[in-house]
């Protein structure tokens, strides 16, 4: 019993070894490829939490967090698969010595034959040569690119830390808002040495449905009707404190109870502005208050088009598809539907609220409307026109409606033309109309198959079938068809189909004296005669307009067919078919007569005409000159003279007023562009105190300045000043020229 144990024992510990060594080079791999993605992270993280983005860094760091589980999942997927069976094939592939019987040495040696138990010792002698290192091989090359990778990746963020975060720009910063009403306001020292700390809280209207919130820069955008908080804080009491809106009267900021140094103000937004603030006779610069207007809502509809026009037979419904949005929330929809009955002095109007298929429960942004509307519930029929137009309320006081859609019900008994005014009478006879009371005798029979018995039915389908023969017939004498000697004679035996029989009395031999020549040329004539006594030739219509009669005789046809076989509804379509056929006949054949009246005689001119005396009559003619008047007077005058302070000029007393002056047009345009002409605004500040203070004006807010003037100038007025050329380039200038000859 001790033999077997003997040699179980190391065969299966080489196995237990190659398997503990590979999963151990897993490990360090995933290690490595986790450090090569979590190296650049960190570097991120340490980057941003220097500039003070303290989120950037929190979320560096659960991606360092997530990066590490990732590969602590795969080691723990790769342990699981690795079991010493899958170490024994492995092996077998990768050394043939051991002859595809590494499995064996997993199974005791009582379980075995004696064969397998020699095969197995000669197994165990073979494994124990082998390198436990070896088998066990694992490929660094793709983690040692990754970790090469990461590396130089961070030391890139290191060295340029403009990769991962934002530097400030020289323009106001864009609005930042928090659900931390205690947050501060970011940027201090902008504002006022005196001021330490800031806080603007936002209260936005119950219309928008947004929570009270903060903002961390001093220019902000804030709804139309919040209203927006002020509260300062101060190193030291101060004697006055005031916030400067735009030209308004200044709001003084009161001292709030029971907290040192602490002042507030509020206000309610109602328009855009600028505002600054105000210490001890102190300003600061000015910011921008950006209104967000509450927008009307949008409606887009889809279908149906701007005009419709239901034709005969179609089913008169009408699908209305619209989008309807809006910023905040949609409080009510709904369709305003007015109906037209009558023509002329008769006509009536019917306008009723349709109530929209779609639900405004918690004021949804946005709702698609798929409705269909059935005008004959509405009341309509043929030859009524629908006018309709979508209306939305939002939340607010928003209101929008659309533009109105025409929808119309075409009436077949009614010819629209132009002709008629100039017609004394009507040219068509009324059995004209009568395939369109076919039709609905038609249409009501088939409403009423079911409480007909079938003999009934029938009758009554062979009845209108019998109708629809009479107008067949009444049409037929339009092409002479007046005895019906071409009916059925597609039945009828071959060579007797033209509608001649040998006993029918007509004599079909050559005429006497004629020869067969003569004969053939007549063939050949026939198409091109006019002959009374056949039916095919006694016509009152053009060659195209006779073809489609023939068309809708074609489709009566097949109609009575049908309705004479109890099969009405087979029968509509043909029905349908041939009523259009028979209108556009009677449109293409209507006649144009100009109504005669009375034209009276050519007057005679009279004798004196065009022999006036015009020689007192004299010519007035007024010229003046009118110059426009520039716009903007201070401003360009402003430009000129930050052009002369650009060129070294010394500044005078009254530049400072001119430039203030000039800085109340740039506010206005500040509070409608407060990117474009807000920091200008600050910059013409600097420029006035630097002139009051008998200081060297600064160079670079003399650019912006300049820049900002030629902006809010209007195109026509941005002219480039005359540069004045020194004598020595005059000079020359004037040699050239000369020189050209």
């Amino acid at each position: 019993m001790n033999h077997p144990t003997s040699h179980t024992a190391p065969t299966a510990t080489v196995l237990q070894h190659v398997r503990a060594q590979y999963l151990q080079k897993k490990a360090w791999l995933y290690a490595l490829q986790a450090v090569a993605v979590g190296l650049p992270l960190a570097m991120w993280a340490y980057r941003s939490w220097q500039h003070g983005t303290g989120e950037a860094s929190i979320g560096a760091g659960i991606l360092i967090v997530l990066s590490i589980g990732f590969q602590v999942v795969r080691w723990r997927e790769v342990r699981k698969k690795t079991s010493l069976l899958k170490v024994a094939q492995h092996l077998n592939r990768k050394y043939p010595q051991l002859e595809e019987s590494a499995e064996l040495l997993l199974q005791p040696e009582t379980e075995l034959g004696l064969l397998a138990n020699l095969q197995r010792k000669r197994t165990a002698e073979t494994a124990t040569q082998i390198s436990t290192a070896e088998a066990s091989q694992v490929n660094f090359r793709n983690g040692w690119l990754m970790f090469l990778a990461g590396l130089i990746l961070a030391v890139i963020i290191w060295f340029v830390p403009a990769l991962v975060t934002i530097q400030p720009s020289a323009e106001p910063l864009p609005e930042e808002t928090t659900t931390n009403v205690n947050a501060p306001v970011a940027q201090l020292k902008a504002i006022l040495p005196a001021i330490e700390q800031m806080h603007v809280r936002i209260s936005p209207p119950g219309y928008t449905r947004k929570d009270r919130y903060a903002v961390t820069t001093p220019s902000f955008k804030a709804e139309v009707g919040a209203k927006v908080e002020w509260t300062l804080q101060t190193n030291q009491p101060v004697k006055s404190l005031q916030l400067v809106l735009g030209n308004q009267k200044p709001v003084p900021l009161r001292a709030v109870a029971g907290q040192a140094h602490t002042y507030s103000a509020a206000i309610t937004v109602t328009q855009s502005t600028l505002y600054h603030l105000q210490v001890n006779g102190q300003n600061s610069d000015f910011y921008s208050i950006e209104a967000i207007p509450d927008e009307a809502p949008v409606l887009t509809v889809k279908k149906p088009a701007q005009y419709t026009e239901i034709l005969f037979g179609e089913p008169q419904r009408v699908t209305v598809q619209a989008t309807l949005q809006d910023d905040y929330g949609l409080k009510t929809a709904d369709l305003v539907a007015t109906v037209a009955k009558g023509e002329g002095e008769a006509v009536k109007f019917r306008e009723q609220r349709i109530p929209l298929r779609v639900s405004f429960n918690g004021q949804p942004r946005q709702v698609q409307l798929n409705q269909t509307l059935n005008l004959q519930q509405l009341g309509m029929t043929y030859g009524d026109e629908l006018y309709f137009y979508l209306q939305a309320y939002d939340n607010h006081r928003g209101y929008t409606r659309t533009e109105a859609f025409l929808v119309e019900i075409e009436d077949t008994t009614i010819v629209e033309t132009m002709d008629e005014l100039s017609l004394g009478v009507a040219p068509n006879p009324e059995y004209f109309r009568s395939q369109r009371q076919i039709i609905i005798d038609t249409e009501k029979l088939i409403q009423e198959q079911k409480s007909l018995t079938q003999p009934v039915f029938a009758e009554r389908s062979n009845n209108i079938g019998v109708d629809q023969k009479l107008l067949r017939l009444r049409y037929g004498k339009f092409l002479g068809e007046e005895f019906e000697s071409n009916i059925g004679a597609a039945a009828l035996p071959e060579g007797l189909a033209e509608g001649h029989s040998a006993d029918d009395g007509h004599d079909h031999s050559p005429k006497k004296g004629e020869s067969e020549h003569q004969t053939q040329m007549n063939e050949l004539l026939d198409p091109y005669l006019h002959k009374h006594d056949q039916e095919e030739a006694a016509t009152f219509f053009e060659p195209a307009i006779k073809a489609q009669l023939k068309g809708a005789l074609a489709q009566m046809w097949e109609a009575e067919l049908r309705l004479r076989t109890a099969r009405p509804k087979e029968a509509l379509p043909f029905e349908y078919k041939a009523l259009r056929m028979l209108k556009d006949v009677q449109q293409k054949s209507r006649v144009y007569v100009k109504k005669s009246g009375f034209e009276p005689p050519p007057l005679k001119e009279p004798e004196k005409r065009l022999t006036g005396d015009l020689s007192k009559v004299q010519t007035v003619a007024l010229s003046r000159e009118e110059k426009p008047e520039a716009s903007y007077p201070v401003v360009r005058a402003a430009l000129q003279r930050v052009e002369s302070l650009k060129r070294g000029t010394k500044p005078k007393a009254d530049d400072a007023a001119l430039l203030e002056r000039a800085g109340q047009e740039l506010g206005k345009a500040a509070v409608r562009e407060p990117g474009q002409y807000l920091k200008a605004l600050q910059k013409v500040r600097h420029i006035v105190q630097d002139i009051r203070a008998q200081q060297a004006v600064c160079a670079d807010c003399l650019l912006r300045v300049e820049s900002a003037l030629h902006r809010f100038l209007p195109v026509s007025e941005k002219r480039a000043a005359k540069r004045t050329s020194p004598a020595t380039e005059k000079n020359l200038a004037q040699d050239y020229f000369n020189r050209l000859d």
